[in-house]
């Protein structure tokens, strides 16, 4: 199936491994150029090795304003203009009300929440004038089905996720589909630092595995195709059927 995309550029933050780069991988296979960030400029070179095409690098620190501007002088210059964004980002320290301090979840809201904003204030504006343009945020299930665990992550992405809702309403007329993606347990070292017991966590999923982060990117990619472009404002679960209720 060809999903129209051939030509175009795409953005991806977090995308030195896992979701994030099996998104760009995804996107690249089917003729988008992509520009990976992360802060690790050692983790960006091994990633991008494993990318078709001609992807550029960019490193920037999500919990931080003034680099994220950096990064998108830097990418927009090296690509000509972002037709998609992909906004992923590492989520913070894990906890529960008692147990996460004012200050962490300041930072959940800097890095979940505000430097998505802060991305589609730059790249959207553009995306209107061209008449087609893609963003997309990889949140999680938990906005869905919130964890005792994960309570300053969950509290940032349900807040971009209200907030995705709402832009997407004012820039559909526009060719501009904006959604989310909320991935349940899938097979990155992001699970493995929050569970230790990840053949039980694979157990509890009806499905009885670990989504594939390749299979994850391939959504994405669906998503930014043409046969998409009735799809926004969407927040999609992807997560083996391991949320419970009926929404």
């Amino acid at each position: 199936m060809d999903l129209g995309l051939s030509g175009r550029t795409a953005l991806v933050t977090g995308a030195s491994s896992g979701l994030g780069l099996a998104t760009a991988r995804a996107l690249a296979a089917e003729g988008v150029r992509v520009a990976i960030v992360s802060r690790s400029a050692q983790k960006l070179a091994a990633a991008v090795a494993t990318i078709d095409g001609d992807p550029i690098t960019a490193t920037a620190d999500l919990s931080d304003g003034s680099s994220i501007d950096a990064m998108l002088a830097e990418v927009t210059a090296a690509l000509g203009r972002v037709d998609i964004l992909v906004a992923n980002a590492g989520g913070p320290p894990p906890g529960g009300f008692a147990s996460t301090d004012l200050d962490t979840y300041s930072l959940a809201l800097q890095l979940n929440l505000l430097s998505t904003i802060q991305m589609c204030r730059e790249l959207v504006p553009g995306m209107q004038e061209r008449c087609w343009g893609r963003v997309i945020a990889i949140t999680s299930s938990t906005v869905r089905e919130p964890s005792p665990v994960l309570i300053p992550s969950t509290t940032a992405r349900a807040g971009l996720t209200g907030f995705l809702k709402t832009m997407a309403t004012e820039v559909a007329p526009d060719g501009v589909t904006v959604n989310s993606i909320q991935p349940g347990p899938h097979a990155t070292d992001r699970l493995a630092e929050i569970y230790d017991d990840l053949e039980a966590v694979a157990a509890s999923v009806p499905v009885r595995r670990l989504g594939d982060p390749d299979d994850f990117g391939r959504v994405v990619a669906f998503l930014c195709s043409d046969s998409a472009r009735s799809i926004t404002g969407a927040a999609l679960p992807v997560e083996g059927g391991s949320l419970r209720a009926i929404q």
